[in-house]
């Protein structure tokens, strides 16, 4: 059964960081494009960033340029988004998501989702 589980989510001040880590079981997340996904309330799905398979290069929405970094470890099968500068509007439950390409803001090709995991920015 492919899974993917995100944690690291949870409230922080503005200012603050946090950093989502994403866990792939019965699959390998090296043969994937993997995203990260966030949904406000009230709002769509929006694609955050991407981590392209085949070169590594990285797509970041300009809302979190600067202040979002992805990574992935394949060896340990994972998936990371450091956010650091962390504002109101980063408010969301975030997904992670693999699929076979990395297109920037589109996620109509990302096949498996995780559940979420919620971030809470409030002072």
């Amino acid at each position: 059964q492919l899974q993917l589980v995100e944690s690291g989510g949870g409230l922080v001040q503005p200012g603050g960081s946090l950093r989502l880590s994403c866990a792939a079981s019965g699959f390998k997340l090296a043969y994937y494009s993997i995203a990260w996904i966030r949904q406000a309330p009230g709002k769509g799905r929006e694609g955050v960033s991407c981590i392209s398979k085949s070169d590594g290069s990285t797509y970041y929405a300009d809302s979190v340029k600067g202040r979002f970094t992805i990574s992935r470890d394949n060896a340990r099968n994972m998936v990371t988004l450091q956010m650091d500068s962390l504002n109101p509007d980063d408010r969301a439950v975030y997904y992670c998501a693999a699929g076979p390409y990395c297109l920037g803001p589109e996620i109509s090709t990302y096949d498996v989702w995780g559940q979420g995991t919620q971030v809470t920015v409030s002072s």
